[in-house]
């Protein structure tokens, strides 16, 4: 059963860019959807932006700042975000599920399984 580890948050100022990764342990995405999703304290799990058969996806708070991409392997998805603001301060977490066990993968249901998280905090 494939793990996900999230790495790559830290501590930015508003404006810089960040590159987050989720790596795959034991196996790849190739049978799964992939999806980025984060949740700011007090507040409930937001999906951001999923890979699938269809492709990539995102959501409306995610397009136009954030791109999610693979590696040639297809054990490590990437999610790069560009002028983050304070707003984006959250723990950013990488789930998957069965690729024939959903109807959308930005949605938090859906998800079967789920990495750790990693910390982004932006300051202003």
């Amino acid at each position: 059963e494939v793990q996900l580890v999230e790495s790559g948050g830290k501590l930015v100022q508003a404006g810089e860019s960040l590159r987050l990764s989720c790596a795959a342990s034991g196996d790849t995405f190739d049978d799964y959807a992939v999806g980025w999703f984060r949740q700011v304290p007090g507040e409930g799990r937001q999906g951001l932006s999923c890979l699938s058969t269809s492709g990539f996806d995102y959501s409306d708070s995610a397009k136009g700042r954030f791109t999610m991409s693979i590696n040639n392997a297809r054990d490590t998805v990437f999610l790069e975000m560009r002028r983050l603001k304070p707003e984006d301060t959250a723990v950013y977490y990488c789930a998957t599920v069965n690729e024939r066990d959903y109807n959308d993968c930005l949605q938090t249901y859906e998800m079967e399984r789920w990495g750790k998280g990693t910390l982004v905090t932006v300051s202003s």
